[in-house]
Order: structure tokens, then C-alpha cells, then sequence
């Protein structure tokens, strides 16, 4: 699974940016091998809109989900609607941010799976 995450910095140790729009970066990680692109934010200096062209360009990148700190209804909505999932208030560093999604992700798999049995 590919995931997007705002970051601070262009590392797995940067820690995760408040604000979609605005975060600097995004590194599009592979939730199981920690392998990661970075993706420098164009919109990052928007004086408006920069929510929703942000998600519009990561929904471009064939991204499975998106950890961020905030993010607006308009942003949500374009992801949501290209099927990406969003988690956000997530903080601490990318790395954390991509353990905890995955384990959540892993955990919610095992019990929809138990359901079906």
C-alpha cells in the first residue's frame, strides 16, 4: 500500500505537517517496506485553494492513503472521492505515522475478515 504523508522535512524522521496544503513536502511511503519518494509541496505557498490542488496532485500519484495533521472539508472531499483513505490529526514523525496506520490497517483487515467467516 502507498501512502502520502505531509512532512515537515524530506525524511522518515520529519515529523508529520499540521496542514495539507501548506506542508512542505509529502513522501509517498510504502507501508510495508519503509521505501519512500519525496514530493516537494508546488502549492505549498497558495494564497488560496491550496487544499485542493494538493489533493487533486496526490490523488494523481496513485496513492492507497493519506496521514496528515489537518486537513479542510474540500481537501477531504476530492481524496475521498478518488477512494483514498484519509487519516488525520496524526502527529509525530512520518515513520511513527506509517507504523501506527499500518497496524491500525492490519488490525481492522483481521477483524473484517473474522466477520465474514
Amino acid at each position: 500500500m502507498k501512502i502520502g504523508v505531509t512532512a515537515e522535512g524530506d525524511t522518515l524522521d520529519s515529523y508529520v505537517a499540521d496542514d495539507f496544503g501548506h506542508a512542505p513536502y509529502f513522501l509517498i511511503v510504502d507501508m510495508d517496506t519503509l521505501d519512500y519518494v519525496v514530493v516537494e509541496n508546488e502549492h505549498k505557498d497558495a494564497v488560496s485553494g491550496a487544499g485542493m490542488l494538493v489533493a487533486k496532485a496526490i490523488a494523481d500519484l496513485g496513492v492507497d492513503a493519506v496521514i496528515v495533521g489537518g486537513i479542510g472539508p474540500h481537501g477531504y472531499e476530492i481524496l475521498s472521492d478518488a477512494g483514498i483513505t484519509v487519516s488525520s490529526d496524526e502527529e509525530g514523525t512520518v515513520e511513527e505515522s506509517v507504523t501506527n496506520f499500518k497496524r491500525r490497517y492490519e488490525r481492522k483487515k483481521h477483524f473484517e475478515a473474522m466477520g465474514s467467516d
